[in-house]
């Protein structure tokens, strides 16, 4: 007889949060519900997680059977980081065949030995989503030159920093493939040159020409690093609606202070006895942000060398377009 299910299965996660070098992978991926990481480079030695610091590719193999056995003691299992694992796979694999490098096999056959191992390494921690755990691969990120057949010239392309055997079956595997990387900022300066800021820290979770990234939950092409943007897809049981809330405790809520920076324009604002709108029309005009972007989302570097600075201009550029308008 066949066995129907219909709806929404709200199974363990597995996850995959690739990003650049230092942007704060392992500190998100620490957020999640009580993670256990296996520590394959020593990625979590400054952080106050708990953790099991894995050697050798028998260790990782074997740890992850142990935690099958005995599923209460975590609720998110991360492997940090996929790379490393990797390397610890191929020396595996390089000793078990008794050869003195991955390449001795010759014509690639050295890593196919090594996909297979990987694959089975996969199967595991599929196996720990099945005692209700979710599972996090933390991998680091590199940039190669891609071309597409249908266009002219080269780009950088985003990729894991795995073998072009075993990426592609972490990516098939995940139900979820987050870049985590700088957004950049390009600043027009009074001169009209274009000058590239770092911006703030964002995860995408769609695929782009430029990174890979896929989720399964609907979410925004691009979000905050931050693990509330996801925390809802780790809930154990389906979201309940929100009730309002009544205005006493929205009155109570503590404004967040303004960052220094912030907190220096302001006050410059109110000496000069202009509005934040008035100077965002500016900063708008002159092509940095938008026009609807508020002030305390300006980056701190854009505050201290531009709008700082040219605070002069800008009150005599708002001063003639009030004086234009009248």
């Amino acid at each position: 007889m066949l066995e129907i299910e219909e709806g929404v299965m709200r199974t363990p996660l597995k996850v995959v949060i690739e990003g650049v070098e230092g942007i704060g992978k392992t500190t998100l991926v620490s957020k999640f519900p009580r993670p256990l990481f296996l520590d394959t480079e020593g990625g979590t030695a400054r952080l106050p997680v708990r953790r099991i610091k894995i050697g050798r590719w028998e260790d990782l193999i074997g740890t992850i059977k142990e935690i099958r056995e005995s599923p209460s003691v975590a609720k998110t299992v991360v492997v940090d980081t996929a790379d490393w694992a990797e390397l610890k796979c191929i020396d595996y694999v390089v000793h078990k065949y008794g050869k003195t490098s991955i390449e001795e096999f010759g014509y690639g056959k050295g890593y196919t030995y090594v996909c297979d191992e990987f694959n089975a390494l996969l199967k595991g921690l599929t196996s720990l989503t099945e005692v209700g755990i979710h599972v996090v691969l933390v991998a680091h990120a590199k940039t190669r030159k891609y071309e597409l057949p249908e266009e002219q010239g080269q780009f950088d392309r985003w990729e894991m920093k795995l073998s072009k055997q075993v990426a592609p079956l972490i990516k098939e595997w995940c139900d979820m493939l987050l870049f985590c990387t700088y957004k950049t900022i390009v600043l027009t300066t009074e001169k009209n040159t274009r000058k590239a800021m770092g911006g703030k820290r964002v995860m995408y979770t769609t695929h782009n020409p430029c990174w890979d990234a896929k989720n399964r939950f609907g979410l925004p092409d691009e979000m905050d690093l931050d693990f509330k943007g996801i925390a809802h897809l780790f809930e154990e049981t389906p979201e309940e609606p929100k009730q309002e809330e009544s205005p006493a405790p929205k009155a109570a809520e503590a404004k967040k202070p303004d960052r220094p920076t912030v907190a220096r324009l302001r006050s410059l604002i109110a000496e000069s006895g202009v509005t934040e709108g008035d100077v965002m029309a500016v900063v708008a005009l002159k092509g940095h942000y938008p026009a609807e972007t508020p002030i305390d989302e300006y980056a701190d570097d854009f505050i201290a060398r531009w709008a700082i600075p040219n605070w002069k201009k800008i009150v005599d550029a708002i001063a003639q377009s009030k004086k234009g308008g009248r």
